[in-house]
């Protein structure tokens, strides 16, 4: 047996409790790992919140890092005593996105990895930088292959590339990061002036205050001298999305990953066929685009940026850091 934390239907701060689930050895292609870490995202927000609510008691938590306790039957690519972090979809191993939803995703289809100890197939995980701790290797899985996948995989920016990034959460830190390991001028935006310092020490190049200056699209169109920018981490969703638009460059790209103010907006079509720019979907990425981006922030030394941990029991405190929105960077546990 092996402790856990338990989400019961319909959801909500107060459906969560400690529990004990069982444990098993390896079967032929699986490992067990001892658990050690898991980061906060909106998507688990979701779940454990009841707004994505649980169909069944579920475990929450879609990212989780640890130690290889144990390989089964014909597993080589795993010893015992490795370091590894989960994928997002262990069964999207690579080539081209095929999954639609989240029925097999770790945390709200299946159970995931708030607890403990886990047996899973070993495609369920890939090796974690080398050097980094747990915490840091947990905001992986789900907010750091976003980020890579969106300038790396979906598009792929250069030294000239000018990219903006919306806001101070795990997501947008990724990608500003990955962004200068490229060379690219990033544009950042906040509600903060204190969280836009912080990014500045990121090195973020221009900075925008977007409760200040509310047409913050045509500033960025500005700053670009009139170029356009040629890449967009758009998670504001249905707020921020006609200003994006105004920011980004003829042929440019969009990649839509949050839904922070609403699941609708309105899509002005006309801008969109006179800029002949791509609005893409992201919903994280492959095994193998996270096994490149292992690779990639093992070369250039990258260390992501972590706001507070909480011990595993104190998951409902860590949401509610979050709800507060005064963190930077990411929420993590550790157990």
């Amino acid at each position: 047996m092996t402790r856990a934390l338990l989400v019961a239907p319909p959801g909500g701060f107060d459906q969560v409790s400690v529990t004990q689930v069982e444990t098993r050895a390896p079967g032929p292609g699986e490992i067990r790992v001892r658990l050690h870490a898991s980061s906060l995202n909106y998507h688990d927000y979701a779940v454990v919140s009841g707004m994505w609510a649980p169909s069944e008691p579920r475990i929450p938590m879609a990212d989780g890092a640890g130690e290889v306790a144990e390989i089964g039957e014909g597993v080589t690519e795993f010893k015992a005593g490795d370091r590894v972090v989960s994928t997002f979809f262990p069964s999207w191993l690579s080539g081209r996105a095929e999954v639609i939803g989240f029925e097999t995703v770790p945390g709200d289809g299946v159970d995931g990895y708030a607890r403990e100890e886990v047996t899973a197939a070993a495609t369920s995980f890939t090796h974690a930088p080398k050097g980094w701790s747990h915490a840091e290797a947990a905001t992986l899985t789900t907010a750091g292959l976003t980020a890579w996948r969106s300038l790396f995989v979906d598009d792929h920016i250069t030294p000239s590339s000018t990219v903006l990034v919306q806001g101070t959460g795990g997501v947008s830190i990724f990608a500003l990061q990955f962004a200068k390991m490229a060379g690219a001028t990033v544009i950042a935006t906040s509600s903060s002036d204190e969280k836009l310092k912080r990014l500045r020490e990121l090195g973020a190049d221009h900075l925008i205050n977007y409760r200040s200056n509310p047409e913050w699209g045509r500033t960025a169109w500005d700053l670009t001298g009139g170029r356009g920018v040629d890449h967009i981490i758009e998670v504001g969703g249905a707020a921020s999305l006609a200003q994006s638009m105004e920011a980004v460059r003829v042929g440019g790209h969009i990649a839509t990953i949050g839904i922070l103010s609403g699941v609708s907006a309105k899509l002005e079509l006309v801008p969109m066929l006179l800029k002949q720019f791509r609005l893409q979907g992201v919903l994280v990425g492959s095994r193998e685009h996270q096994t490149e981006m292992v690779r990639a922030l093992e070369a250039h030394k990258i260390r992501p940026v972590l706001d507070r941990s909480f011990p595993l029991e104190e998951l409902v405190k860590a949401f509610q850091h979050q709800e507060s929105n005064k963190h930077f960077g990411k929420i993590c546990l550790e157990f």
